[in-house]
């Protein structure tokens, strides 16, 4: 679910909160990077059962409506078609997301129930929903690209949702679209033969695990001797004037040309860039590309980048 840009992200903000808080406190950094990681699963668990719990408050809706005294006969024998998409259904009877959120305690959207009937009243009010259900008969395509409208066009550009998700907790703003961005991958991609719905790992592997935990560790722990690396390349710039976040990338970005030997250093540069260009200033990126140029080519002057394997400087 994590791609290394990502990684990098969350300990340049861990980072930015430790400096922001003047915390020295590295086990306690390293406890909020885990959490800030591992809290982007609770917040995909949250996004993907909004799917199953707008079908529960569909099949909640049918059961009331045949209940009525007065029931009419549209109300007495409904359309079964939205509860009963097979896509839907292959979430609501997914192992993998029961046992997670389970494993997590997450009863969001029971507590909050009233996004889930403002999201089921949007959906039923969509242009898309009445195509769905006017067709005469529908396959399994048409039950996927249903579900996966209802997350693309209701679910993921909902304001209200996005608010709440901001209050709930500050760290899921920058995941909400590699989040939203997994569950429209993995809606599209399902095939009528699949059985189970599957929660993505968190890491592609133990490497990016590992990757997370060690950069926050090697640059927090050289962080003067980082700082000494761009002040001594930066005699123009006076280092009060320097953004903040500037600063955290320099070091991030300097610790991988020494500290990581296997990740090339144009990678290490165009990564760091693009943070730049979302998260800094306006000139942060021209700022940062000039230093990051200058000091890697000192390095390789100087023979102080070990990098291993070919196409790596």
């Amino acid at each position: 679910m994590l791609n290394r840009r990502h990684i990098r992200i969350k300990v340049m903000q861990t980072l930015y909160a430790m400096q922001q808080s003047n915390s020295e406190q590295i086990q306690s950094g390293e406890k909020f990077l885990i959490n800030s990681i591992e809290n982007l699963q609770d917040l995909y668990l949250l996004m993907i059962t909004t799917l199953i719990e707008i079908r529960r408050k569909e099949v909640e809706y049918i059961s009331l409506a045949q209940k009525k005294h007065l029931a009419t006969a549209a109300e007495r024998n409904p359309s079964k078609r939205f509860i009963e998409n097979k896509v839907l259904d292959l979430l609501e009877n997914s192992m993998s997301i029961s046992t997670k959120v389970e494993e997590k305690g997450i009863t969001t959207w029971q507590v909050h129930d009233n996004y889930i009937q403002m999201l089921l009243d949007e959906v039923k009010e969509s242009t898309f929903f009445k195509a769905y259900m006017a067709k005469s008969e529908v396959t399994f395509e048409d039950d996927r690209q249903f579900v996966s409208d209802i997350f693309t066009e209701i679910i993921a550009p909902n304001e209200k949702i996005y608010e709440f998700l901001e209050d709930s907790k500050l760290t899921w703003l920058d995941d909400v679209p590699v989040v939203n961005t997994m569950i429209q991958k993995q809606l599209r991609q399902l095939k009528e033969r699949d059985v189970q719905f599957i929660v993505p790992k968190l890491y592609k592997d133990s490497e990016d695990q590992e990757f997370a935990i060690n950069l926050y560790r090697k640059t927090i722990l050289n962080f003067s001797e980082l700082t000494k690396e761009f002040e001594d390349k930066t005699p123009n710039w006076d280092p009060e004037r320097i953004a903040e976040l500037d600063t955290i990338i320099l070091r991030m970005a300097i610790c991988e040309f020494l500290k990581f030997n296997s990740i090339p250093v144009k990678v290490t540069i165009n990564e760091y860039l693009e943070i730049a260009k979302e998260y800094s200033t306006a000139k942060s990126s021209i700022f940062i590309n000039g230093v990051l140029d200058n000091i890697s080519k000192a390095y390789n002057d100087e023979n102080k980048l070990n990098k291993i394997g070919k196409g790596l400087l």
